[in-house]
């Protein structure tokens, strides 16, 4: 199945202000109406990143399996002769295959057409040690029989891996969960000519899911190369509030610098890559300025905060050190747990609706503190010292933050990070106001998932944010953290979150 842009059903009606309606596309289940419109997409990095990776280990502990048991005289691992040759082997598949455009995702679909090429790569990585074997006149050394051996059964194995391999590419991209599903905001004549150049274009695997402009009819067409306008800005970001997005294509001339501003800062609350197409500016700049969307030049406005490896990398790092927390932790749970049960009556847990990732409502699960008849579950209004509503027991687990070990099975769940923005309950107020209302771009904080400890909390913002100015340096640190994660970064903010919990001065 080629990864194109084939799309059906461009008479889609336009919805009314509340929210917009998506295209569905041939070969994908409808967008917006399927669980695909919300379940994370797969990155195409990491799929051919992870393929290159299986054919370095198929090919290189193939080869040592064999030696293994045809040869093993005084151990492979001891024999230089046959690790350097495995490995020298499955670094030279791995090239060859890159250099006939074999990781490609269409390349990968199109599995059965590209048996012949990948055959034809083992050969020639073979054919390479078969050369430096005869050249530097070490065959006394090498096992033929080995040799044969490796040959044969590493064709069938990467043949089998790619057969494998295809069926997934095929199966994510009818799921919809490969494709990069992208609006564009603007209806001039460039986003005509942008939306001729990504459907042109047949190794592209953006997905054009609506044209967003708040200018009216009488300046904009209903129609956009066949697509509905489906709203305005507000549209665009309520219906990202819902439906998955990973692009957001600004398609607005660069002289236009008032409104492109306006639109930045709001779009700049998205969990996606923001990008303008370079041909919306008469300028040009260095070719390395520009990433590309398929063919197309684009210019970053914004990027996805934590993506490809790094989104892998730090869902590891969640699911191992959470899982490793929790079972070292559970004694120390099982004692509050105990004590919260003994001192009030009413349930152990307590389970509050707070603001996720991309401003989706979680429950988040913690330690009751409060007695149960007084509980305020969507904290209308916040914990002050001394307040009458906290147990003994509440009192002395919210001062050591034990009450929020619980959350430790929202981050085994996925709904939670170990280090990440802190969520906010619903109706969270400083100073009577709502966050959002004092915070410009507050809402950013929710472009990574919220974590249990944070930068801002190791830095002394943490506890009560009664005042203005309390949540503003809170978002402040929130924002500094997600423009410069790293999973060292978050190594770093486990170790000092220890030390910042002896600061209890405003854990109340």
């Amino acid at each position: 199945m080629a990864l194109t842009l084939e799309l059906t059903n461009r008479s889609a009606e336009t919805s009314s202000r509340g929210g917009a309606q998506l295209i569905p596309f041939r070969g994908a289940k409808v967008a917006g109406a399927s669980p695909a419109g919300r379940q994370q997409a797969i990155s195409p990095v990491v799929v051919s990143g992870s393929i290159r990776c299986a054919d370095f280990l198929i090919v290189t502990l193939l080869g040592l399996a064999i030696a293994h048991v045809y040869v093993n005289e005084t151990g492979v691992l001891q024999n230089s002769v046959y690790l350097f040759a495995t490995t020298l082997v499955g670094f030279a598949t791995v090239a060859t295959f890159e250099l006939l455009g074999l990781y490609s995702l269409r390349a990968l679909s199109a599995y059965v057409r590209n048996m012949p090429a990948a055959v034809f790569g083992w050969t020639v990585s073979f054919a390479a040690l078969v050369a430096g074997v005869f050249f530097l006149k070490i065959g006394p050394e090498v096992s033929r029989v080995w040799l044969a051996t490796w040959f044969v059964s590493g064709a069938t194995a990467l043949l089998t891996q790619r057969l494998i391999a295809g069926w997934y590419v095929r199966s994510a991209a009818r799921s919809g969960r490969l494709y990069q599903r992208a609006v564009i905001y603007g209806a001039g004549p460039v986003t005509e000519d942008l939306i001729s150049e990504l459907e042109a274009d047949t190794d592209s695997i953006v997905r054009i899911a609506g044209v967003f402009d708040d200018r009216g009819d009488g300046r904009t067409p209903r129609q956009i190369s066949g697509y509905p306008r489906l709203g305005g800005l507000d549209d665009l970001v309520a219906t990202s509030r819902t439906k998955r997005f990973d692009l957001v294509i600004v398609s607005l001339p660069l002289a236009a610098e008032a409104r492109l501003a306006n639109v930045m800062r709001r779009l700049s609350v998205l969990p996606a890559d923001v990008k303008m197409p370079a041909r919306a500016t008469g300028l040009r700049f260095s070719p390395r300025t520009y990433s590309h969307v398929g063919s197309v030049a684009m210019i970053d406005l914004y990027d996805k905060p934590i993506a490809d490896w790094g989104y892998v990398s730090k869902w590891l790092f969640d699911k191992v050190v959470g899982s490793i927390a929790l079972a070292l932790l559970a004694p120390v749970m099982a004692l509050v747990a105990l004590a919260v049960k003994l001192e009030s009556k009413g349930p152990v847990l307590f389970r509050q609706k707070r603001y996720g990732f991309n401003n989706e409502l979680i429950e988040v699960l913690k330690f009751r503190s409060m007695y149960t008849d007084r509980c305020d579950a969507t904290a209308t209004k916040l914990v002050i010292k001394d307040d009458p509503r906290v147990t003994r027991v509440g009192r002395f687990i919210r001062k050591t933050s034990l009450d929020e070990l619980p959350q430790l099975i929202n981050v085994i769940r996925g709904s939670l990070s170990l280090v990440g923005p802190r969520p906010h309950a619903v109706q969270a107020k400083a100073d009577g106001h709502l966050y959002g209302e004092v915070v410009e771009g507050y809402f950013a904080r929710h472009k990574v998932k919220p974590g249990i400890t944070g930068w801002a909390q190791i830095n002394g913002w943490r506890g009560e944010t009664d005042t203005e100015d309390k949540i503003r340096k809170r978002t402040e640190h929130d924002l500094y953290y997600i423009e410069n994660w790293s999973v060292f970064f978050d190594l770093y903010i486990l170790f000092k979150t220890p030390i910042s919990l002896l600061n209890t001065e405003s854990a109340y």
